[in-house]
């Protein structure tokens, strides 16, 4: 099938050796995969078989219409009859590929969703970022719609606009040559103009489509922080941004319709004039002594050919549209996955009985942009079995980045990361999942129940064991104010719950799951002292029963961890506990202690009564100096294997698998 822009060899999907095919059929075939590609060429064949009967309905109608011309009355109604015939028979096939043409575009949509979903759960999370996120949002949306387009909607014509006038072509050259080559002169003109339009649209394409993008992430956005901007007034800087968006994508629509206009104007002028010439050798041949009635049943059907050919100029900007967005499903495609091994390391439980399983950074060498600096430069650390090890750190350090990598969210650059001794690179996506629950700062929940929330943690949980885990989590205090309990339905993202809410679920799936190994990037940095203080008994709980890797931006959070590694510009400066590194004046967890006790002293009274009475300038308050003793360390924070002697083995076995 032509194109309006025809896609230069790239990539094969998933990063395979065999590259694409240039045209956008071909592409399609490939994307849809061959669960789709079926449905798809019986769809293509029936389209194909309708626009040839077309065409042969049109050229029956030139002996028809010499029979009836030349007074052959016998001969006219057979050619009539062959002619009803072909129409009944052409009818019936345009209603079976039309049908067959939703039913495939709605195939094409549901397996480009799959598709799309099973390759994006393979790619490195340091692919994506906020403004591929607002692209995917789009492509996932209006994207594949605009894809199945080419099937359901835009195939018929194209195809139409092709093969009909090929067959009205061939009837034309078979009654006259002189006639039949003068129309056939305009196929290359138009297939210049063709080509001249799409390579003149293909950038202005693109733009529109990065417009639009950024256009839908910006709505989503006013959408979701209306309180702020409503503090802030119509001249905030989400108002600007959003209408600064929608301007640019006004531009663009426009540059597009102008870059059209000329392109669309000259391909309807080619097919009039090919038309007019068509008309000028019939006159000529009229006047030269030809058969009249043949001459002007042969114009008549040269006006047919003309149809469906100028159709295709009018699809050029609609169709290059679901063109551009089949593109953009490629480029995604194409994206290179993390690699599965082909051997994938055997998992055995460990011989000593201990809970939880060794994390080891060896030499680690990582960074998310190659023309920057690494986040990580030469990183080693080994957490222990059932230790807990935190990370601290200014922001920036690189804290979050190790706990990436052990979940193995990119691969390194350089060295080594171990879980269970096992490189994780030689472990399966299944199989690192398995062994890890990863609690991030920024938790996202499903609009569906508490429970079921809770369950993504391990799916097969009954709902006995789903509430147990969110009892240890704390949860049950919030359950208990829900309208419907554990059944009530959290909203998107978890709107209906607090920040601290939240946490609790990301910390009861990780109860939950009872993984050997337990990421946590500080769970506590954000939260009021009740929230933090029901999170913080839920890490005690989970500590002595699994490996804990901590991020942590409260020091006070971590006094009590087997290990504390001190990460400064992606380096480790120095490990040990909390009283080791205390005990070095002039390292920089002492430092950081110093600063946070500083800041812990300082507190605001009350303004002294005025003496006698008298009416004075309320004192809002003053700060006492800062005070030099160290502040005591919390008594519900998770402190290793101490903790671990205080959780009951009850409560350890309370959400345990059977």
């Amino acid at each position: 099938m032509s194109s309006p822009t025809t896609p230069a060899p790239g990539p094969a999907l998933d990063g395979a050796a065999t590259p694409l095919p240039r045209s956008v059929l071909g592409r399609l075939f490939a994307v849809v995969g061959p669960a789709a590609a079926p449905a798809l060429r019986r769809q293509i064949a029936r389209v194909a078989a309708y626009s040839v009967l077309q065409g042969v309905t049109f050229v029956l109608s030139v002996p028809a219409l010499r029979a009836l011309l030349d007074h052959d009355t016998t001969a006219a109604w057979w050619w009539a009859a062959a002619v009803a015939v072909s129409a009944a028979v052409t009818l019936a096939a345009r209603h079976a590929q039309s049908m067959g043409g939703f039913r495939v575009g709605l195939a094409t949509i549901n397996a480009l969703h799959h598709r799309l979903g099973d390759h994006l759960v393979t790619l490195p999370l340091g692919w994506f970022s906020a403004k591929r996120g607002d692209r995917l949002t789009r492509l996932v949306g209006q994207g594949t719609k605009d894809a199945s387009g080419i099937v359901a909607h835009y195939l018929e014509p194209l195809l139409t606009g092709v093969l009909t006038p090929a067959v009205v072509l061939i009837g034309v050259l078979a009654w006259d040559w002189r006639l039949g080559l003068t129309l056939l002169v305009c196929a290359p003109v138009l297939y210049a103009v063709h080509r001249w339009s799409a390579a003149l649209a293909a950038t202005v394409d693109r733009r529109l489509d990065e417009a639009a993008a950024e256009a839908n992430g910006r709505v989503v956005e006013f959408a979701r922080a209306q309180s702020v901007l409503r503090a802030g007034g119509p001249e905030g800087l989400g108002w600007s941004l959003l209408d600064g968006s929608l301007a640019a994508q006004d531009r663009e629509t426009r540059r597009r319709s102008r870059a059209d206009a000329p392109a669309r104007l000259l391909f309807g002028i080619t097919v009039h004039l090919g038309v007019a010439a068509a008309l000028v050798v019939g006159t000529s041949r009229l006047l030269d002594g030809a058969d009249t009635a043949v001459l002007i049943a042969l114009l008549v059907l040269t006006v047919r050919f003309a149809e469906p050919v100028a159709a295709v100029a009018n699809l050029s900007t609609t169709l290059r549209g679901s063109v551009t967005a089949l593109e953009n499903i490629v480029e995604v495609l194409s994206e290179r996955p993390l690699p599965e091994p082909t051997e994938p390391a055997a998992l055995t439980e460990p011989a000593d009985g201990k809970r939880g399983l060794a994390v080891e950074l060896r030499d680690v060498r990582f960074g998310y942009e190659a023309d920057r600096p690494p986040v990580l430069d030469g990183v080693s650390l080994r957490a222990a079995p059932g230790s807990v090890v935190a990370l601290v750190g200014a922001s920036g350090a690189g804290k979050t980045t190790v706990t990436r990598l052990v979940a193995r969210f990119a691969d390194v650059d350089a060295g080594q990361v171990l879980v269970g001794g096992h490189d994780v690179r030689d472990l399966t996506a299944d199989q690192l999942a398995g062994l890890l629950s990863v609690v991030f700062q920024d938790v996202y929940l499903f609009d569906d129940t508490v429970l079921e929330n809770i369950r993504a943690g391990r799916p097969t949980a009954t709902d006995e064991e789903v509430e147990r885990a969110g009892r240890l989590a704390r949860l049950g205090e919030v359950v208990d104010r829900l309208p419907d309990g554990w059944h009530t339905r959290v909203g998107e993202g978890g709107a209906a719950l607090s920040g601290g809410e939240r946490q609790r679920v990301s910390l009861a799936r990780a109860l939950l799951k009872d993984a050997p190994v337990v990421l946590l990037d500080e769970a506590t940095a954000w939260l009021d002292a009740g929230n933090q203080a029901a999170v913080q008994r839920t890490l005690a709980e989970l500590s002595g029963r699994c490996t804990l890797l901590v991020v942590a931006h409260r020091l006070e959070t971590v006094v009590g961890a087997d290990l504390i590694v001190v990460l400064d510009e992606g380096r480790v400066v120095e490990t040990g506990t909390h009283e080791e590194l205390l005990a070095r004046k002039d390292g920089r967890y002492a430092a950081f202690w110093r600063e946070r006790t500083a800041v812990g002293g300082w507190r605001l009274d009350p303004a002294p009564a005025p003496e006698s009475g008298a009416a004075g300038p309320a004192v809002p308050g003053q700060a006492d100096a800062p005070t030099d003793a160290p502040a005591e360390a919390p008594t519900d924070v998770p402190t290793g294997a101490h903790a671990a002697e205080q959780v009951s083995e009850e409560a350890a076995k309370e959400v345990r698998t059977p």
